[in-house]
């Protein structure tokens, strides 16, 4: 393993300096840093041309500026890289990128993960359903989104989901008719997934719509949207429910060990609702992260307890369990600072921010009101990059998992008279994912080099924008700072790719 990750790392900077190299030439012939003086009427226009130049070392060839800017880049080796200077603002590059890539990871991080969990759910949903009514919605659907134009998706965004949900949270209200259509479809929908005979959809269907309609109209009748929170019955609820999920999902329910932990650790995150009340109002992102990490471990400690001889199983679900109980627990807290938010002056009651990553009149005005801030900001981007990569896990997660039960070992599996859930998690699913370890990494790589046009549409500060700034300016030092980034994560994906194949399928050596 080690003697093929440092070949590949020998690979990766060489194909860097070419690659490099190359974007170098392209991009110092993109335009001219000195259109805008060569138009101005000034009266020294000569001699801030002849400055420009001289900044710029536009008198020097560009394969052979290219040299300079790999020196400074060299200096990394030794902990002092030099990106060069952005010539319109006179700012490094190594101090405009730092903050770029974190308005990117944030968007980037939170998109790709829902895009996964949610594409790859839908597709083995989609897999074992197949031919069926839910089958051909899901296809049909897919196909749809794939085909949207990014620009499209987050202008209707920006109509509908912003300017419309804000209109509704003036006045939140569901109609009897609105609720009834809204049951009819997630019936529809519930029952169509459930698969089997046609009363077991119709019974699993009007469940799933008369639950939908029972908890809209409470939520409209408690005023939830207004004042939103969950507190301590709902987080025992949905922890027991993860917890049940869970368990079924990797062992099935038979495995009380397993059981008993995850809803052990549902109890204590449900006890731990009271006293974390008070924790969060004084703790930052450090703490808040360090609770969090400590409530995982806490976690696996209890699965240790529980587990017996298999006590490794034992201790991952309940992690696993610890970790979205914990998620839960956070969420209604913050959920708590809505209505505050929601009434500031600089939000005026339309908390779905259209443009920009902040909110600059929030600017010190605490940790918990500039979280809540931060992912108002962050609902629409997200919604549009979900919508756009959803497609592409849904149908890749879809055919795997079609290929793999197909297969002999499949079959084998169920003449030994294993249950169907073993069979698709523990035998299919795992093999599944194997073609997503190619698309997932490099997909975070195309991700993190910014959404350059959902980025452009939102006016959000990342990457993207970045790029879009750098090359309007014509600041070839942005751009190449832009590409060492973005080329480096994409090669680096590679090799996770590479590697997640090998953890996937032991049959696959990585050092042969």
């Amino acid at each position: 393993m080690v003697s093929f990750i440092l070949r590949r790392l020998v690979t990766i900077l060489g194909v860097l300096i070419a690659a490099s190299y190359l974007f170098y030439i392209l991009a110092a012939n993109a335009g001219d840093p000195l259109d805008d003086l060569r138009q101005s009427s000034q009266r020294n226009r000569e001699q801030l041309i002849e400055a420009r130049t001289a900044q710029l070392d536009l008198n020097v060839p560009a394969p052979i500026r290219y040299f300079y800017w790999a020196g400074g880049v060299a200096k990394c080796v030794v902990g002092k890289c030099d990106f060069g200077v952005d010539w319109k603002t006179g700012q490094p590059v190594t101090s405009m990128l730092p903050h770029a890539m974190g308005s990117t990871i944030k968007l980037v991080t939170v998109s790709l993960l829902l895009a996964i969990l949610i594409g790859i759910s839908i597709g083995v949903i989609s897999a074992l359903r197949q031919y069926s009514g839910f089958d051909y919605g899901v296809t049909l659907a897919a196909f749809f989104m794939y085909s949207l134009p990014s620009f499209w998706v987050a202008v209707l965004l920006k109509q509908w989901g912003a300017i419309g949900f804000n209109d509704f949270l003036e006045h939140p209200h569901f109609p009897a008719l609105a609720l009834a259509l809204i049951g009819c479809v997630m019936g529809v929908v519930g029952g169509s997934a459930a698969g089997g005979e046609w009363r077991r959809r119709f019974v699993v269907g009007g469940l799933v719509g008369l639950g939908s309609s029972i908890l809209l109209f409470a939520l409209d009748k408690s005023d939830w949207f207004l004042n939103p929170q969950l507190g301590p019955i709902a987080i025992a609820v949905l922890g027991a429910g993860i917890a049940f999920l869970v368990t079924f999902l990797a062992t099935g329910l038979s495995n009380k060990r397993a059981l008993y932990s995850t809803l052990t650790v549902a109890a204590i995150g449900t006890i731990a609702w009271f006293p974390m009340q008070q924790a969060f109002r004084f703790s930052a992102g450090a703490a808040v992260l360090g609770t969090g990490v400590g409530f995982v471990v806490l976690g696996a400690i209890v699965g240790r307890l529980f587990g017996g001889p298999d006590w490794r199983i034992s201790v991952r679900l309940s992690a696993v369990t610890a970790l979205f109980v914990y998620l839960l627990i956070f969420l209604d807290f913050a959920m708590g600072w809505w209505q505050r938010y929601n009434d500031t002056g600089a939000i005026n009651g339309r908390a779905i921010a259209t443009v920009g990553s902040v909110t600059p009149q929030l600017a010190g005005s605490g940790y918990w009101v500039g979280t809540v801030d931060t992912y108002t900001h962050m609902v629409l981007p997200v919604t549009a990059l979900v919508l756009i990569s959803l497609a592409s896990y849904t149908r890749y997660a879809r055919a795997s998992l079609l290929e793999v039960m197909n297969l002999d070992y499949i079959r084998t599996a169920r003449a030994k008279g294993l249950p169907e859930r073993a069979v698709i998690m523990r035998h299919a699913f795992r093999n599944a994912l194997i073609p997503l370890a190619t698309v997932i990494p490099l997909d975070l790589a195309g991700l993190f080099g910014g959404a350059v046009i959902t980025e452009t549409v939102f006016g959000w500060n990342g990457m993207g924008r970045l790029f879009i700034d750098a090359l309007h300016n014509v600041s070839v030092n942005v751009l190449m700072g832009y590409f060492l980034v973005t080329g480096l994560l994409l090669l680096i994906g590679n090799i996770v790719a590479d590697i997640l194949y090998a953890v996937l399928d032991p049959r696959i050596r990585v050092d042969a």
